[in-house]
């Protein structure tokens, strides 16, 4: 199998070379062509994911989407969808979700390597359409990242950033302090 030495550096930066990797890899590749967009250097591009699976190491790595730089938004619904958003063009994104046929179901006492290595190489090889459903969305970004004033927990002490400390009973509490029982 022939691996792209951009898939390489990912892996290299995930920890390891694997289907889902290949997956944001390419997700990435399609969202960022079509979006007419290079990895950003700051935080000009913006990719909302879907997931928390090995697939965001493969946005974070080629697209320069981080949680740091307040450009990589994760939503929890557990589906391999990876939406990509310039900032100097707000109002259009590109969506790119894996199709429920991209990748085929094991077969009975199929081997587990060889269907790893058989997923990645039609991840790989296939027509982004085949593994894919891409389309143009309207879509307005969050505004950048604000630095805000960390300010100590009533109740454990430790610095929370100020717009994440709830009111409660007159103090100012982090959010795991205001969970806890009896406080």
């Amino acid at each position: 199998m022939d691996i792209p030495e951009e898939l390489r550096a990912a892996a290299e930066f995930h920890g390891h070379l694997c289907p889902g990797l290949t997956i944001g890899y390419r997700a990435t590749r399609e969202g960022l062509q079509r979006l007419g967009s290079s990895r950003s250097r700051d935080e000009e591009l913006v990719c909302e994911v879907e997931n928390d699976s090995c697939s965001v190491d493969a946005v974070q790595f080629l697209a320069g989407c981080t949680f740091g730089k307040g450009n990589l938004i994760y939503r929890d619904y557990g589906k391999q969808v990876f939406t990509f958003a310039s900032r100097q063009r707000p109002g259009r994104a590109v969506r790119v979700s894996l199709r429920a046929d991209a990748v085929p179901p094991p077969g009975e006492g199929e081997d587990p390597s060889r269907r790893r290595e058989a997923v990645m190489e039609r991840l790989l090889t296939a027509p982004a359409e085949e593994l894919f459903a891409i389309s143009e969305i309207d879509y307005r970004p969050p505004s950048e990242a604000q630095i805000r004033a960390s300010l100590p927990c009533d109740e454990c002490g430790e610095p929370t950033m100020e717009t994440r400390l709830v009111e409660k009973g007159g103090r100012r509490l982090c959010i795991p302090c205001s969970r806890m029982r009896g406080k």
